[in-house]
Protein backbone atom coordinates (compact mmCIF):
# COMPACT_ATOMS: atom_id res chain seq x y z
CA UNK A 1 0.00 0.00 0.00
CA UNK A 2 1.13 3.70 -0.90
CA UNK A 3 1.95 6.38 2.33
CA UNK A 4 -1.10 8.40 0.89
CA UNK A 5 -3.45 5.20 1.28
CA UNK A 6 -1.80 4.57 5.11
CA UNK A 7 -2.40 8.11 6.12
CA UNK A 8 -5.79 8.42 8.15
CA UNK A 9 -8.60 10.61 6.75
CA UNK A 10 -10.24 12.42 8.65
CA UNK A 11 -13.85 13.83 8.27
CA UNK A 12 -14.20 17.72 7.95
CA UNK A 13 -15.58 17.79 11.25
CA UNK A 14 -12.57 16.38 12.95
CA UNK A 15 -10.06 18.03 11.24
CA UNK A 16 -12.23 22.02 12.15
CA UNK A 17 -11.80 20.14 15.94
CA UNK A 18 -8.03 19.59 15.12
CA UNK A 19 -7.93 23.13 13.90
CA UNK A 20 -9.77 24.69 17.27
CA UNK A 21 -7.57 23.15 19.45
CA UNK A 22 -4.52 23.86 17.56
CA UNK A 23 -5.56 27.60 18.06
CA UNK A 24 -6.66 27.00 21.79
CA UNK A 25 -3.25 25.66 22.50
CA UNK A 26 -1.28 28.61 20.68
CA UNK A 27 -3.95 31.09 22.53
CA UNK A 28 -3.09 29.76 25.81
CA UNK A 29 0.70 29.59 24.80
CA UNK A 30 0.74 33.24 23.99
CA UNK A 31 -1.85 34.12 27.19
CA UNK A 32 0.21 36.02 29.84
CA UNK A 33 -1.66 36.11 33.14
CA UNK A 34 -0.70 38.64 35.88
CA UNK A 35 -3.16 38.12 39.02
CA UNK A 36 -1.46 38.85 42.07
CA UNK A 37 -2.71 40.44 45.83
CA UNK A 38 -0.78 43.66 45.91
CA UNK A 39 1.69 44.15 48.44
CA UNK A 40 1.33 46.53 51.49
CA UNK A 41 4.78 48.08 52.22
CA UNK A 42 6.81 47.34 55.02
CA UNK A 43 9.93 49.32 56.42
CA UNK A 44 11.28 45.82 57.60
CA UNK A 45 12.37 45.06 54.32
CA UNK A 46 14.19 46.71 51.85
CA UNK A 47 13.38 44.68 48.95
CA UNK A 48 9.63 43.04 48.32
CA UNK A 49 9.35 41.26 45.37
CA UNK A 50 5.96 39.34 44.89
CA UNK A 51 5.08 37.50 41.79
CA UNK A 52 7.75 38.82 39.63
CA UNK A 53 7.89 37.77 35.89
CA UNK A 54 9.87 38.07 33.30
CA UNK A 55 9.43 36.42 29.95
CA UNK A 56 11.09 36.73 26.52
CA UNK A 57 9.03 36.84 23.37
CA UNK A 58 10.22 34.27 20.88
CA UNK A 59 9.71 35.55 17.20
CA UNK A 60 8.85 32.93 14.05
CA UNK A 61 7.35 32.98 10.58
CA UNK A 62 7.31 34.96 8.03
CA UNK A 63 6.73 38.64 9.60
CA UNK A 64 8.51 37.49 12.88
CA UNK A 65 5.26 37.54 15.16
CA UNK A 66 5.49 36.26 18.64
CA UNK A 67 5.30 32.22 18.79
CA UNK A 68 5.75 32.11 22.30
CA UNK A 69 7.70 33.00 25.83
CA UNK A 70 10.82 31.65 27.51
CA UNK A 71 9.54 31.43 31.07
CA UNK A 72 13.28 33.36 32.46
CA UNK A 73 11.62 34.47 35.80
CA UNK A 74 7.70 33.09 36.06
CA UNK A 75 6.01 33.83 39.45
CA UNK A 76 9.32 34.40 42.12
CA UNK A 77 8.18 35.79 45.82
CA UNK A 78 10.59 36.89 48.64
CA UNK A 79 11.32 39.26 51.15
CA UNK A 80 14.73 40.87 52.09
CA UNK A 81 15.16 42.66 55.45
CA UNK A 82 18.01 45.06 55.50
CA UNK A 83 21.20 44.55 56.19
CA UNK A 84 20.73 40.89 55.33
CA UNK A 85 21.90 39.00 52.77
CA UNK A 86 19.61 36.66 50.49
CA UNK A 87 21.75 33.78 48.81
CA UNK A 88 20.06 32.91 45.51
CA UNK A 89 20.91 29.06 44.00
CA UNK A 90 20.63 26.66 41.60
CA UNK A 91 21.51 25.11 38.21
CA UNK A 92 22.84 27.03 34.88
CA UNK A 93 19.79 28.16 33.16
CA UNK A 94 17.02 28.59 35.90
CA UNK A 95 16.73 32.39 36.24
CA UNK A 96 18.95 33.03 38.78
CA UNK A 97 20.57 36.14 37.08
CA UNK A 98 17.73 37.33 35.21
CA UNK A 99 15.81 37.43 38.37
CA UNK A 100 18.92 39.88 39.41
CA UNK A 101 18.62 42.14 36.80
CA UNK A 102 14.97 42.57 36.71
CA UNK A 103 15.00 43.90 40.27
CA UNK A 104 17.09 46.13 39.07
CA UNK A 105 15.57 47.02 36.06
CA UNK A 106 18.58 46.05 33.98
CA UNK A 107 16.35 43.97 31.29
CA UNK A 108 13.20 46.22 30.23
CA UNK A 109 10.11 46.37 31.38
CA UNK A 110 9.07 43.26 33.59
CA UNK A 111 6.14 40.92 32.60
CA UNK A 112 4.14 40.97 35.89
CA UNK A 113 3.86 40.43 39.78
CA UNK A 114 5.42 43.71 41.90
CA UNK A 115 9.47 44.73 43.02
CA UNK A 116 9.24 47.24 45.43
CA UNK A 117 12.46 49.10 47.03
CA UNK A 118 12.09 50.89 50.23
CA UNK A 119 8.48 50.29 50.01
CA UNK A 120 7.86 51.91 46.44
CA UNK A 121 7.52 50.21 43.43
CA UNK A 122 10.50 50.39 40.96
CA UNK A 123 8.35 49.97 37.64
CA UNK A 124 6.58 52.84 38.40
CA UNK A 125 8.82 55.52 38.47
CA UNK A 126 9.54 58.13 36.22
CA UNK A 127 13.59 58.19 33.75
CA UNK A 128 14.34 61.17 36.77
CA UNK A 129 13.69 59.00 39.92
CA UNK A 130 15.18 56.18 38.29
CA UNK A 131 18.01 57.56 37.71
CA UNK A 132 18.19 58.83 41.39
CA UNK A 133 17.21 55.29 42.43
CA UNK A 134 20.18 53.90 40.42
CA UNK A 135 22.35 55.20 43.67
CA UNK A 136 20.84 52.91 46.07
CA UNK A 137 21.09 50.12 43.64
CA UNK A 138 23.86 48.57 42.29
CA UNK A 139 25.66 45.26 40.79
CA UNK A 140 28.63 43.51 40.80
CA UNK A 141 28.71 41.30 37.41
CA UNK A 142 29.69 37.70 37.57
CA UNK A 143 33.01 38.33 34.67
CA UNK A 144 35.21 41.17 35.83
CA UNK A 145 37.10 41.21 33.34
CA UNK A 146 34.20 42.03 30.23
CA UNK A 147 32.52 44.44 33.01
CA UNK A 148 35.52 46.68 32.88
CA UNK A 149 36.08 48.81 30.01
CA UNK A 150 39.64 48.29 28.56
CA UNK A 151 40.05 52.17 27.38
CA UNK A 152 39.63 53.29 30.78
CA UNK A 153 42.21 53.74 33.90
CA UNK A 154 40.56 52.27 37.04
CA UNK A 155 39.81 56.20 38.74
CA UNK A 156 37.67 56.47 35.88
CA UNK A 157 36.18 53.28 36.04
CA UNK A 158 35.40 53.98 39.77
CA UNK A 159 34.62 57.70 39.47
CA UNK A 160 32.41 57.94 36.11
CA UNK A 161 29.24 57.38 37.93
CA UNK A 162 30.22 59.70 41.14
CA UNK A 163 30.78 62.36 38.59
CA UNK A 164 27.85 61.69 36.70
CA UNK A 165 25.57 62.01 39.84
CA UNK A 166 27.70 64.96 41.50
CA UNK A 167 27.99 62.61 44.97
CA UNK A 168 31.11 64.75 45.56
CA UNK A 169 32.47 68.01 44.74
CA UNK A 170 35.96 68.43 42.39
CA UNK A 171 37.81 69.76 45.22
CA UNK A 172 37.15 66.43 47.06
CA UNK A 173 36.83 63.98 44.50
CA UNK A 174 40.42 62.38 44.30
CA UNK A 175 40.40 61.96 48.05
CA UNK A 176 36.93 59.89 47.81
CA UNK A 177 38.15 57.41 45.29
CA UNK A 178 41.23 56.58 47.10
CA UNK A 179 38.66 56.24 50.34
CA UNK A 180 37.11 53.84 47.96
CA UNK A 181 39.89 52.19 46.47
CA UNK A 182 41.34 51.56 50.17
CA UNK A 183 38.64 49.96 51.21
CA UNK A 184 38.39 47.42 48.75
CA UNK A 185 42.06 46.77 49.09
CA UNK A 186 43.18 48.72 46.53
CA UNK A 187 46.55 50.92 46.37
CA UNK A 188 46.38 54.76 45.29
CA UNK A 189 49.35 53.92 42.75
CA UNK A 190 46.31 51.44 40.85
CA UNK A 191 45.09 54.40 40.27
CA UNK A 192 46.79 55.01 36.22
CA UNK A 193 46.22 51.36 35.97
CA UNK A 194 44.30 49.91 33.25
CA UNK A 195 42.23 46.27 33.86
CA UNK A 196 44.43 43.83 31.71
CA UNK A 197 47.38 44.78 34.04
CA UNK A 198 45.27 43.63 37.76
CA UNK A 199 44.89 39.63 38.20
CA UNK A 200 41.11 38.47 38.26
CA UNK A 201 41.01 38.52 42.06
CA UNK A 202 42.01 42.68 41.73
CA UNK A 203 39.69 42.97 38.77
CA UNK A 204 36.89 41.67 40.91
CA UNK A 205 38.03 44.19 43.70
CA UNK A 206 37.85 47.15 41.02
CA UNK A 207 34.32 46.02 40.01
CA UNK A 208 33.53 45.96 44.12
CA UNK A 209 35.08 49.81 44.52
CA UNK A 210 32.76 50.71 41.19
CA UNK A 211 29.40 49.63 43.12
CA UNK A 212 30.55 50.59 46.23
CA UNK A 213 31.69 54.84 45.21
CA UNK A 214 27.90 55.45 44.76
CA UNK A 215 27.31 54.55 48.55
CA UNK A 216 24.19 52.34 47.70
CA UNK A 217 22.65 50.66 50.44
CA UNK A 218 21.66 47.39 47.99
CA UNK A 219 23.54 45.13 45.87
CA UNK A 220 23.59 42.34 43.92
CA UNK A 221 26.57 40.10 43.34
CA UNK A 222 26.10 38.24 40.51
CA UNK A 223 28.11 35.14 41.02
CA UNK A 224 31.33 37.59 42.80
CA UNK A 225 33.84 34.55 43.12
CA UNK A 226 33.07 31.81 40.62
CA UNK A 227 35.35 32.91 38.01
CA UNK A 228 38.29 33.11 40.80
CA UNK A 229 40.63 30.60 43.09
CA UNK A 230 39.31 29.20 45.71
CA UNK A 231 42.32 31.52 47.99
CA UNK A 232 40.65 34.57 46.19
CA UNK A 233 37.21 33.78 46.65
CA UNK A 234 37.99 33.70 50.46
CA UNK A 235 39.40 36.70 50.72
CA UNK A 236 36.82 38.29 48.03
CA UNK A 237 33.85 36.95 50.71
CA UNK A 238 35.55 38.31 53.32
CA UNK A 239 35.99 42.02 51.95
CA UNK A 240 32.36 41.50 51.14
CA UNK A 241 31.25 41.09 54.68
CA UNK A 242 33.79 43.49 56.05
CA UNK A 243 31.88 46.39 53.83
CA UNK A 244 28.66 45.08 54.33
CA UNK A 245 29.04 45.54 58.40
CA UNK A 246 31.10 48.81 57.57
CA UNK A 247 28.09 50.27 55.53
CA UNK A 248 24.99 48.25 56.33
CA UNK A 249 24.59 46.73 53.14
CA UNK A 250 21.97 44.29 52.07
CA UNK A 251 23.21 41.89 49.19
CA UNK A 252 21.34 39.72 46.81
CA UNK A 253 23.98 36.79 46.39
CA UNK A 254 23.59 34.53 43.23
CA UNK A 255 26.38 31.80 42.86
CA UNK A 256 26.50 28.11 42.05
CA UNK A 257 28.78 27.38 45.53
CA UNK A 258 26.43 26.21 47.94
CA UNK A 259 29.49 26.43 50.57
CA UNK A 260 29.98 29.98 49.73
CA UNK A 261 26.49 30.71 50.30
CA UNK A 262 26.55 28.89 53.60
CA UNK A 263 28.83 30.94 54.62
CA UNK A 264 27.70 34.33 53.72
CA UNK A 265 24.27 34.21 53.75
CA UNK A 266 21.35 34.73 56.53
CA UNK A 267 18.52 33.13 53.78
CA UNK A 268 18.28 31.66 51.00
CA UNK A 269 16.24 30.76 47.44
CA UNK A 270 16.27 27.65 45.62
CA UNK A 271 15.52 28.38 42.16
CA UNK A 272 14.36 25.87 39.62
CA UNK A 273 12.84 27.03 36.09
CA UNK A 274 12.47 30.66 36.99
CA UNK A 275 10.35 29.43 40.07
CA UNK A 276 11.28 29.59 43.76
CA UNK A 277 10.96 26.22 44.75
CA UNK A 278 12.19 26.27 48.38
CA UNK A 279 12.62 29.64 50.97
CA UNK A 280 13.82 29.89 54.06
CA UNK A 281 16.79 31.06 56.58
CA UNK A 282 20.06 29.36 55.99
CA UNK A 283 20.63 27.34 58.96
CA UNK A 284 16.92 25.72 58.24
CA UNK A 285 17.56 25.17 54.44
CA UNK A 286 20.88 23.14 55.05
CA UNK A 287 19.66 21.64 58.17
CA UNK A 288 16.56 20.48 56.70
CA UNK A 289 15.88 20.62 52.96
CA UNK A 290 12.49 20.07 51.86
CA UNK A 291 12.21 19.92 48.66
CA UNK A 292 13.25 16.85 46.40
CA UNK A 293 15.43 19.37 44.28
CA UNK A 294 17.47 21.10 47.04
CA UNK A 295 18.23 17.58 48.39
CA UNK A 296 19.45 16.60 45.14
CA UNK A 297 21.72 20.07 44.91
CA UNK A 298 22.56 19.47 48.62
CA UNK A 299 23.92 15.77 47.78
CA UNK A 300 26.45 17.19 45.43
CA UNK A 301 28.13 19.68 47.65
CA UNK A 302 31.95 17.93 48.60
CA UNK A 303 33.00 17.00 52.08
CA UNK A 304 36.58 17.21 52.85
CA UNK A 305 36.60 14.18 54.56
CA UNK A 306 37.40 11.15 52.06
CA UNK A 307 36.35 8.80 54.98
CA UNK A 308 32.78 10.14 54.26
CA UNK A 309 30.38 8.44 51.76
CA UNK A 310 28.58 10.29 49.67
CA UNK A 311 25.04 9.06 49.00
CA UNK A 312 24.55 11.12 45.71
CA UNK A 313 21.33 11.79 44.57
CA UNK A 314 21.18 11.98 40.58
CA UNK A 315 18.48 13.31 38.65
CA UNK A 316 17.34 11.61 36.01
CA UNK A 317 14.29 12.10 32.98
CA UNK A 318 14.27 15.11 30.44
CA UNK A 319 14.89 18.85 31.33
CA UNK A 320 12.33 20.82 30.15
CA UNK A 321 12.64 23.83 28.19
CA UNK A 322 11.61 27.39 29.80
CA UNK A 323 9.49 28.25 26.56
CA UNK A 324 7.54 25.12 27.11
CA UNK A 325 7.60 24.48 30.86
CA UNK A 326 5.93 20.90 31.57
CA UNK A 327 1.99 21.29 33.16
CA UNK A 328 1.69 20.55 36.98
CA UNK A 329 4.88 20.79 38.97
CA UNK A 330 7.36 21.77 36.83
CA UNK A 331 10.13 19.57 38.53
CA UNK A 332 7.99 16.39 38.04
CA UNK A 333 9.59 15.31 34.87
CA UNK A 334 13.14 14.46 36.56
CA UNK A 335 11.41 14.14 40.65
CA UNK A 336 11.53 10.80 41.96
CA UNK A 337 8.42 11.02 44.38
CA UNK A 338 6.21 12.05 41.58
CA UNK A 339 3.00 12.00 42.38
CA UNK A 340 -0.36 11.83 39.61
CA UNK A 341 -1.13 15.02 40.76
CA UNK A 342 2.25 16.35 40.07
CA UNK A 343 1.67 16.58 36.27
CA UNK A 344 -1.63 18.25 36.48
CA UNK A 345 -1.77 20.36 39.48
CA UNK A 346 0.98 22.94 40.30
CA UNK A 347 1.48 23.49 43.86
CA UNK A 348 1.42 26.54 45.57
CA UNK A 349 4.00 28.01 48.17
CA UNK A 350 3.37 26.67 52.07
CA UNK A 351 4.85 27.36 55.09
CA UNK A 352 6.38 24.32 57.27
CA UNK A 353 7.85 25.86 59.33
CA UNK A 354 8.30 29.64 60.58
CA UNK A 355 9.88 31.06 57.60
CA UNK A 356 10.73 28.33 56.02
CA UNK A 357 8.59 27.65 52.53
CA UNK A 358 8.49 25.45 49.96
CA UNK A 359 6.57 24.46 46.72
CA UNK A 360 5.64 20.78 46.64
CA UNK A 361 2.23 18.77 47.20
CA UNK A 362 4.24 15.77 49.26
CA UNK A 363 4.24 18.99 52.23
CA UNK A 364 0.54 19.48 51.50
CA UNK A 365 -1.08 17.68 54.48
CA UNK A 366 2.02 18.82 56.49
CA UNK A 367 1.34 22.51 56.02
CA UNK A 368 -1.78 22.09 58.11
CA UNK A 369 0.38 21.50 61.07
CA UNK A 370 0.14 24.64 63.27
CA UNK A 371 2.85 26.70 63.61
CA UNK A 372 2.79 26.61 67.35
CA UNK A 373 3.07 22.38 67.12
CA UNK A 374 6.24 23.10 64.93
CA UNK A 375 7.47 25.28 68.01
CA UNK A 376 6.71 23.08 70.52
CA UNK A 377 8.79 20.12 68.75
CA UNK A 378 11.67 22.34 68.31
CA UNK A 379 11.79 23.16 72.15
CA UNK A 380 11.61 19.54 72.55
CA UNK A 381 14.43 18.90 70.73
CA UNK A 382 16.19 21.32 72.11
CA UNK A 383 15.24 19.95 75.82
CA UNK A 384 16.43 16.21 74.86
CA UNK A 385 20.26 17.75 73.89
CA UNK A 386 21.67 18.40 77.50
CA UNK A 387 20.36 15.39 78.68
CA UNK A 388 22.33 13.66 76.03
CA UNK A 389 25.23 15.92 77.13
CA UNK A 390 25.08 14.95 80.56
CA UNK A 391 25.01 11.04 80.21
CA UNK A 392 28.00 11.27 77.54
CA UNK A 393 30.08 12.82 80.54
CA UNK A 394 29.23 10.55 83.17
CA UNK A 395 30.64 7.81 81.21
CA UNK A 396 27.31 6.59 79.55
CA UNK A 397 27.13 5.23 76.22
Amino acid sequence: MSDKENKVKLSPEEKAAAREAARAERKERLTIVDDYTPLEPDPQYILQVNQLKKYFPIKGGFISRTVGYVKAVDGVTFNLRRGATMGLVGESGCGKTTAGRTILRLSGEKTGGQVLFNGREVYDMSPKEMRDLRTHMQIIFQDPFSSLSPRLPISDIIGEAVKEHKLVSKEEFNDYIDTVMDNCGLQPFHKDRYPHEFSGGQRQRICIARALALNPEFIVCDEPVSALDVSIQAQIINLLKDLQDKYKLTYLFISHDLSVVEHISDTVGVMYLGSLVEYGSTEDIFRNPLHPYTKALFSAIPVPDPTVKMNRIVLEGSIPSPANPPKGCKFHTRCANCMERCKHEAPVQREIEPGHYVVCHLYDDVASTTTGDVIDAKKAEVKEEPAAETAKDNGEE
